[in-house]
């Protein structure tokens, strides 16, 4: 089920909180956890049974961790190997399996194996729970239905953002909700969903219409046409949903870190990765950065844990070696800021231009190893990109957009900066501007449905991961 479908957001989003509101406060976690449980059945009914395994395993090995202290080591070592091989067989053994045919001429039969929507962040939720009890940050749940809860709770459960539990456990204890909070979540929700229907969704049709092509069909400006605007659809899609995500958190009581920052604006990829999809980037520097060594062993040591969290970066999102690729890219340019220095803030206004530029058209071309269907088709895209195809078979600009995409296209790149944060800040206590901002997101919403109902496309990238 879709946060953009009217499914969820006229029937079952409102019957949850119908339920949610008029029950005890101590049944408001037995409603959610249902209402979750329902949620993932709705489209992965023959998952469920996945889900809830790897709650029991980490619901159970964090109980082995807390009691059998002095070879905590081995408990907890075993359940995250358990939640890991939930992951690579699910996600990544057919992957294995092709790469071992290719390489050695075998033919071993594939699985065709679907993969269980969410899978890569609930097991990372998941494996957060149990090292955090390991290294004693948080006590052990030995309440079953709440470690559920913390897994499986449907805002954040099919495409994050990822929820570390030290950052939740007392919320699901201990949470209170008020009228402010849930207006500023149902704001934040529009929000959220305006960007995913009307501009992601925009951005993903004219993004995906190009990348469909053939690269001798592409000329130079249609070619970077495709990489801005899926630069665009990707980020307003998973930035919308995580909007989406964090508002349905406060009309809950839950209150959930931001996911996103202004990553466009960003002088380098060190602070790209500080304002891009934050909650993986913040997972992998506590969980795998840091127990590494990060930088307190020696300059070597901190360029291989570097480059360790980047390619793992890469593989998280895809059994596919152009995800790969992209986390290498990313984590080349990581390397060699750190080693050179020179990206540091300058305070010259032209130096801070340039490197402005230079880190949006890093992460533009790395975009374009994230969406190729395989890094051959990539390298022939970027180099289209750069000029190297001569073909005389190009269509033409305008048969991509229509004046009504441009107009999005614009609106896309203005609110991808802070130009428009006041409008974005639903916390205003101006009376005039909070007036004017509940029409806005009234009409926006308003669009937004009728979008959905004029439409059948309507994906969401980061499901897939």
């Amino acid at each position: 089920m879709l946060f953009s479908s009217l499914t969820f957001l006229f029937v079952f989003l409102p019957v949850v909180l119908f339920f949610y509101w008029i029950v005890r406060p101590q049944l408001r976690n037995a409603v959610l956890l249902l209402s979750s449980i329902f949620f993932y059945a709705w489209g992965e009914p023959r998952y469920v049974l996945v889900m809830l395994a790897t709650i029991l395993i980490n619901y159970f090995g964090a109980l082995a961790v807390d009691k059998y202290r002095t070879k905590k080591i081995y408990a907890v070592s075993v359940t995250i190997v358990c939640d890991l091989l939930f992951l690579f067989y699910f996600k990544y053994f057919d992957f294995f399996i092709s790469n071992i045919n290719e390489a050695f001429h075998s033919n071993f039969g594939l699985l065709n194996i679907l993969m269980p929507i969410g899978i890569s962040f609930y097991t990372f939720q998941s494996i957060s729970y149990v090292v955090d009890v390991y290294r004693d940050e948080v006590p052990v749940q030995k309440n079953l239905y709440k470690l559920a809860l913390y897994i499986s709770l449907f805002p954040q459960l099919v495409a994050g953002p990822i929820v570390k539990y030290h950052d939740v456990a007392e919320q699901i204890e201990n949470r209170q909700v008020d009228y402010e909070a849930i207006v500023s979540g149902i704001k934040r929700f529009i929000v959220g969903l305006s960007k995913k229907v009307l501009i992601a969704n925009t951005m993903g049709a004219i993004a995906d219409n190009i990348f469909s092509k053939s690269v001798d069909e592409l000329s130079v400006a249609v070619s970077w046409l495709g990489t801005v605007t899926y630069s665009l659809q990707i980020f307003f899609d998973f930035s919308g949903y995580s909007d989406m995500a964090i508002g349905l958190g406060l009309m809950f009581g839950f209150k959930f870190k931001e996911n996103f920052n202004y990553p466009y604006i960003s002088k380098s990829i060190t602070e790209f990765w500080r304002r891009w999809h934050i909650s993986l980037s913040t997972w992998f520097k506590e969980y795998v950065y840091i127990p590494l060594g990060g930088n307190r062993i020696s300059q070597k040591r901190t360029y291989i844990n570097i480059a360790i969290v980047f390619l793992l970066t890469g593989f998280w999102h895809g059994a596919n070696w152009t995800f790969m690729l992209w986390g290498v890219w990313h984590g080349l340019f990581n390397i060699i800021e750190k080693a050179t220095g020179i990206f540091k803030d300058s305070g010259v206004r032209w130096k801070e231009g340039v490197k402005h530029v230079y880190a949006l058209l890093v992460v533009l071309f790395g975009w374009v190893l994230f969406r190729a269907d395989n890094i051959t088709y990539a390298w022939a895209y970027i180099r289209n990109m750069i000029g190297f195809y001569d073909s005389s078979s190009y269509l033409m600009f305008n048969s991509y957009v229509t004046i009504f995409d441009l107009f999005i296209l614009v609106l896309a790149i203005v609110f991808s900066t802070p130009i428009a944060s006041n409008f974005l800040n639903i916390s205003s206590e101006n009376f005039w501007k909070n007036k004017f901002q509940n029409v806005s997101l009234i009409i926006l919403f308003v669009i937004s449905v009728s979008f959905l109902v004029a439409s059948t496309y309507n994906p969401f990238i980061y499901f897939r991961f």
